[in-house]
Order: structure tokens, then C-alpha cells, then sequence
């Protein structure tokens, strides 16, 4: 069996590394860090013209209509790259939510501007999810909606809204019956909604920004309800499943970068008289850490896969790329660090953009822990 990437597929690696190593340089992130929103627009539409932004929104509303794999393989340049920006809220999670809903009036509304290219402009969308409790079951989901004679009533809190203040559109969950899976429903709710109030917070990772978005008393009309009773469940389910995939070929990508720039470095900085990649310690930590990047490769390359292919394996193996490349970009960019010395811990030096994307990646979505306990739930093959 070949698990190897398709001709399209490497063509499309290859010339993202080569956008990105133009357009996307280390400078270009620091600059983007210390703006106000930490988003580039022009860089947006740039990745916009070349299809980037409808990777996976199907060509009828704009699109490629490409598949998860295809997504995996650009999300690892952009993990090199330490792309800033709502790359990952917009294109990931905002269009496959509005995707699996199956709503086909909020689809022809939000998608083609997702993808960038309709007339109307490009838009940018992104994930209520998270509430105060942090839990990722449903049972997290506290925010209230009540039937009103127009439409809902939307009233609660969301914590961690990855580039709301950008957004255009939030895909939020809310409750519309007290108890279980089938009481969670998904709306697309605009940014200017009268009672929707937008808090960016600081985070390790300046290229990410979370917000809290507060509902209070939201009055949004009924075309809004994307998915209701147990389908609004399902969706996120399965957009959990892709942000899982997506965050492991980020931290794929970051984590090969981080070797490579440690490589780099011992080759050249010297300590008694010889370069310290010389030194046996120093060997030993490049090697554990080409050790660790290279079987994590097939994970992320098979998750991809399943979630198109293999829906039944899908969840699982999400979790399994989710909980080794967190420990994988935690470990690789903590040893990058040490190779580095003193200068590793420094603002100055470009390292710590990976080690925070390392530390970012690692909590989002659930950590080691949660996934590795979430794929007991799920049992076996």
C-alpha cells in the first residue's frame, strides 16, 4: 500500500514552501505579532488568489473541493512558516462546520466569501465552542437559546473564539434543550449581531489571537439555525476530528523547522575551539528528535486520509495525530531551546515563535492527556 503523497499533492508542498519562504519570512511574522490584530489582509488575499482559503469548500461555491490530506499538506508549510493569521478559524473550522450543517441557504451565503472568491469580497469566519468549563463533550455546551416569535435568542459566554475580533461570521453551539447530545445547536451568527460583544485576550502565541465572545440576548432570525437537534452534536464532532488533523500536520511542519534550525545553529556556533554539533550530548538531542518527527509523518498523512475515506476510523485516528504531535512539537521545540543556549530563550531569537506555536498547538482542541483518554472511550478498530 502506498502511503506516500500524489504528484498534486507534492507540487502543492513545494509551492507553498516556496510562497511562504518569500511572503512569509520570519520578519513578516514578528511584524504581524506587534499590529493590532495580528492579521495581515494582505497576505490573506494573497493566499486567497492562489485557492488556499476554498481548499476544501467543494468548486460550486468557489472552492477546490479538495479533500483533508490536501488541507494536511499546506497546514504543515504553514506550521514551518509560523503563519499568523485566521487561516486555521476561517478556512478549517468556520467552513467545515458550515459544511457539515447541510444548510444550504447559510452555505450559499458564507461560503463562497470564505473561500475568497466572490464578488461580495472575502470574508473571514471562525468556532464558538469553548465555555468557561473547558470541557469538549457536550455536556460543556451551557449557552442558552430560546425560540422566539422571529427566530432565537442567543445568551452566553465563549471562551477562547480563536480571531473573533476578525471574524465576520462565528459558528456558535448553543443549547436548545437542557440535557444531552441532541439538545446542542450550531448557528452562523454575524459579527455586528446587536448583544454580541467581542474581548480579544493575550495568549503565548501572538500569531493566534483568542477573544471571549459574549451573547447577550442575541435576537438573530431563524435562517441562522444550521443545524439543530442531534446533527448540531455530530458537526462538531467531526470539525473536532479536522482541527485534530490540522493542528498535528501544524505541529509537524513546526517541529521540522525547529530541527532544521537547530542543525543549523550547531553547525556553526562554537564552544572550545569546535562547533557544539560536535559535542556527543548535543548529537544525541538532534537525533531523538529526528527519531520522534519521522514516524509521526504516517499519523497525520493516515488521520487526513481516514476523515474522507475511512469515516469509521476517523475519530480515532485524529486523537492518535493529535496526542503524539503535541508531545512531538513540545519536545522537539524544547530541545531546539537547549541546543540554542541562552539565546534560545531570548525575544530576539526566531525560536520562540515555534516553542509558543508548540505550546499553543498543544492545548488547543485537547492536549496529550484528553485525546489518549478519548480514544479508550472509543474502543477499538
Amino acid at each position: 500500500m502506498d502511503f506516500g503523497l500524489s504528484d498534486e499533492q507534492e507540487q502543492l508542498q513545494r509551492s507553498a514552501r516556496d510562497f511562504l519562504g518569500r511572503e512569509c519570512s520570519t520578519a513578516f511574522v514578528r511584524e504581524t505579532m506587534r499590529s493590532a490584530d495580528g492579521f495581515s489582509r494582505t497576505l490573506h488575499a494573497q493566499m486567497a488568489g492562489l485557492g488556499w482559503t476554498g481548499l476544501v469548500i467543494p468548486e460550486k461555491y468557489g472552492g477546490l473541493g479538495l479533500h483533508l490530506l490536501d488541507l494536511a499538506v499546506l497546514s504543515e508549510e504553514m506550521g514551518r512558516a509560523a503563519v499568523p493569521g485566521p487561516f486555521f478559524s476561517s478556512s478549517v473550522l468556520a467552513a467545515l462546520a458550515l459544511l457539515g450543517s447541510g444548510a444550504t441557504a447559510a452555505q450559499k451565503q458564507w461560503l463562497p466569501c470564505l473561500a475568497g472568491g466572490d464578488a461580495r469580497g472575502t470574508a473571514i469566519g471562525t468556532l464558538a465552542f469553548l465555555e468557561e468549563s473547558d470541557r469538549l463533550d457536550a455536556a460543556g455546551i451551557a449557552a442558552t437559546c430560546t425560540k422566539t416569535r422571529n427566530g432565537h435568542r442567543l445568551s452566553g459566554t465563549k471562551m477562547f473564539v480563536t480571531d473573533a475580533h476578525v471574524a465576520d461570521v462565528l459558528i456558535a453551539a448553543f443549547r436548545v434543550r437542557r440535557q444531552g447530545e441532541s439538545g446542542v445547536a450550531l448557528f452562523a451568527v454575524p459579527r455586528d449581531a446587536p448583544g454580541l460583544a467581542i474581548t480579544p485576550l493575550h495568549s503565548v502565541d501572538q500569531t493566534r489571537r483568542p477573544c471571549v465572545a459574549t451573547f447577550r440576548d442575541v435576537e438573530v432570525p431563524a435562517t441562522t439555525l444550521i443545524a439543530d437537534g442531534a446533527k448540531g452534536w455530530k458537526v462538531l464532532q467531526r470539525v473536532l476530528d479536522a482541527a485534530c488533523v490540522v493542528l498535528a500536520a501544524d505541529s509537524l511542519g513546526g517541529a521540522e523547522r525547529a530541527l532544521e534550525m537547530s542543525v543549523e545553529y550547531a553547525k556553526v556556533r562554537q564552544q572550545f575551539g569546535r562547533p557544539i554539533g560536535s559535542f556527543q550530548a548535543v548529537k544525541h538531542m538532534a537525533a531523538e528528535m529526528v527519531s520522534e518527527i519521522e514516524p509521526a509523518r504516517a499519523l497525520v498523512w493516515y488521520a487526513a486520509y481516514a476523515y474522507d475515506h475511512e469515516p469509521r476510523h476517523a475519530a480515532r485516528a485524529a486523537s492518535m495525530a493529535k496526542a503524539r504531535l503535541s508531545d512531538v512539537y513540545s519536545r522537539v521545540t524544547n530541545r531546539a531551546v537547549q541546543i540554542h543556549g541562552g539565546i534560545g530563550f531570548t525575544w530576539e531569537h526566531d525560536m520562540q515563535l515555534w516553542f509558543k506555536r508548540a505550546k499553543w498547538n498543544e492545548a488547543a482542541f485537547g492536549d496529550a492527556t484528553f485525546h489518549r483518554e478519548r480514544l479508550a472511550q472509543l474502543g477499538g478498530w
